[in-house]
């Protein structure tokens, strides 16, 4: 029998958490002030992580917190504690990037879960075994992935290590979100939660001081991914859980998408080989603020209709 997986949501608030849980959610992701990759206002107090974990786990679900800046080393002394309270809180697993921050977390709080975020760029099967043999039960896989290569990845890692994969939400129009462009123009680091987004905003292409293109354009600003049609694909290819983006976005965004995911893959659970994605659920989707959808890397290196140039939807 075909292993139902996991439904992952994004939680910026405890309220986005518990509406996440409710509308289907099997787990959800969510930060602290500090060491998370976005900016304090969408973040979770140790309070409201303790109480978000009581409402999760009381309901069978589970409640992973990123720690997945690059922090300096000014900032290390801090994290024992840091993780020590997040494991006295009660979450499941850390979404780490930085190998530092791997071994305190096994350091200090063992009996936590240590998955290895995207921001790690895992693109092969040799890295996600080095994840392994580090102490990573889950590698967050890089978006630029396709099927085929995610499928080489299950075959040649052992099978307890799972594998995550981002099926819904905003991208990135850098490698794994391995960003300078806003640290540059506005001295706001990417790889530290700060991330300006300049990639969202229209430029104008000049060559030899003249424009390339009659207007503005949002020439480095990227469709948003929808993976509902490729749901079967993902299960076949060895994905052990769905994870959909953005914590900073809203109870309705993340409610709506999180009823539409697991609709769909229960659906697909039963139904197998008879399975088709319903007009409803497309439906739904289009409800929620977004910009266009495209289907992202799933067969290989998206061409220009991945990108964005007419004006964004959705902030």
């Amino acid at each position: 029998m075909l292993q139902q997986p996991e439904l992952l949501a994004p939680a910026g608030s405890l309220e986005t958490l518990k509406y996440a849980v409710m509308y289907g959610a099997d787990a959800v992701y969510c930060a602290l002030p500090e060491f998370g990759m976005r900016a304090a206002p969408v973040n979770l107090t140790v309070g409201e992580l303790h109480e978000g974990c009581i409402f999760a786990h009381a309901r069978g679900k589970k409640v992973y917190l990123t720690l997945n800046t690059l922090p300096t080393n000014e900032e290390l002394s801090k994290l024992p504690r840091y993780i020590q309270d997040a494991a006295e809180a009660g979450v499941d697993a850390f979404i780490i990037a930085d190998l530092g921050v791997l071994a305190l977390a096994k350091k200090y709080a063992p009996q936590v879960e240590r998955h290895v975020s995207t921001q790690a760029g895992i693109t092969n099967y040799e890295a996600a075994k080095v994840c392994y043999e580090l102490g990573a039960k889950r590698v967050v896989l890089a978006r630029e992935l396709p099927l085929t290569e995610i499928a080489q990845i299950r075959d040649n890692c052992p099978q307890d290590l799972e594998l995550e994969a981002f099926v819904h939400g905003a991208m990135c129009v850098s490698y794994s979100g391995r960003c300078l462009l806003s640290n540059y123009m506005t001295g706001r680091d990417s790889s530290r939660g700060a991330c300006a987004q300049p990639c969202r905003q229209p430029y104008t292409l000049l060559c030899d001081g003249e424009p390339v293109m009659k207007h503005e354009a949002y020439v480095l600003s990227l469709k948003d991914l929808k993976s509902l049609d490729y749901i079967d694909e993902l299960l076949d290819a060895g994905v052990t859980s769905f994870k959909i983006e953005g914590r900073m976005k809203s109870v309705h965004y993340c409610a709506t998408v999180a009823k539409v995911y697991r609709t769909a893959i229960d659906t697909y659970l039963k139904e197998r080989e008879n399975w088709y994605v319903r007009p409803e659920w497309i439906a739904e989707l289009e409800k929620i603020s977004h910009r266009p959808y495209t289907d992202g890397f799933a067969n290989g290196r998206p061409d220009e209709s991945a990108q964005n140039y007419g004006k964004s939807t959705n902030t």
